[in-house]
């Protein structure tokens, strides 16, 4: 008996060797697989040409040259520019959470009305994050003229696509025992919501907002290339009239700002811990 048993673990111990290898191999074939595209796809867009580089030398010890030292001279009429790139991306990003809030209701499958409202949500999700917020700016200053406006409207709609697809993940991963206490005490969705699903998710919420306000506002200054207003629109205009000195100061000048606003981005997330 006890050798049957012992020829049983033995059968057993080599079935799963066999098992770890296969999984192995699969894992190995994967990896292969992806370094095989990621090779290919440099190739193809000329990453792996050291000629390209080489060929490209010149021009950036020129135009690094003429970057340094930088012309801070106009520093002062950059100060409004600035603020309406930050106001531009605050605004952006709230209309975003709003607009989000109940989408990601709709494409989450543990709160959709039915598989139509969630498909057709996924589906609105796709279409608003396939549109680049640069030419949404572009639309926009068509339809509703130069200045901040089509920025807020551009990041607004474009991150919304984002926002909401994060909400709508975080709503699926939370726990539904909560939920289904709160359905069989007879509570109504919007107290469903209010009281056992939202205390579950705020933290993730929280932290998708803030990181899509970083964003928007390195986003923001894209715009301004577009007439969408910001320090964008001084940057592309002394691109145009090739003051590099100038150029390298109001790249300065955002990232400052940009760090600043990481700085305030990390500081939120630790306080609404």
């Amino acid at each position: 008996m006890s050798a049957s048993v012992a020829h049983d673990a033995m059968i057993a111990h080599d079935a799963m060797i066999v098992r770890d290898d296969r999984s192995r191999a699969k894992r190995m074939f994967l990896v292969a697989a992806l370094a095989l595209v990621v090779l290919a796809s440099m190739w193809a867009t000329g990453v792996l040409d050291p000629e390209r580089f080489a060929d490209a030398w010149p021009a950036i010890v020129q135009i690094s040259r003429e970057m340094f030292p930088p012309d801070f001279r106009r520093a002062a009429q950059w100060a409004r520019p600035l603020l309406d790139t930050f106001t531009m991306s605050i605004s952006g990003t709230a209309l975003a959470v709003a607009l989000a809030a109940p989408l990601s209701l709709l494409a989450a499958r543990t709160t959709t009305p039915s598989m139509i409202h969630y498909r057709m949500a996924r589906l609105l999700l796709n279409l608003l994050r396939s549109i680049p917020e640069l030419i949404m700016g572009i639309l926009f200053v068509a339809f509703v003229g130069f200045g901040s406006l089509p920025g807020v409207l551009a990041l607004g709609l474009h991150s919304a696509g984002m926002v909401a697809k994060f909400f709508a993940e975080s709503i699926e991963h939370a726990d539904p025992k909560p939920l289904e206490v709160a359905r069989a005490a007879g509570a109504t969705p919007f107290q469903i919501i209010w009281r056992a699903l939202l205390p579950q998710i705020l933290p993730q919420l929280a932290d998708t907002a803030i990181y899509r306000w970083e964003y928007n506002f390195r986003a923001s200054t894209v715009l301004g290339a577009v007439g969408a207003g910001g320090i964008g629109f001084e940057l592309i205009s002394s691109l145009r009239i090739l003051d590099y000195a100038q150029v390298s100061a109001i790249i300065i000048c955002i990232f400052v700002c940009v760090t600043i606003v990481d700085g305030v981005g990390a500081l939120l997330r630790e306080r609404l811990e």
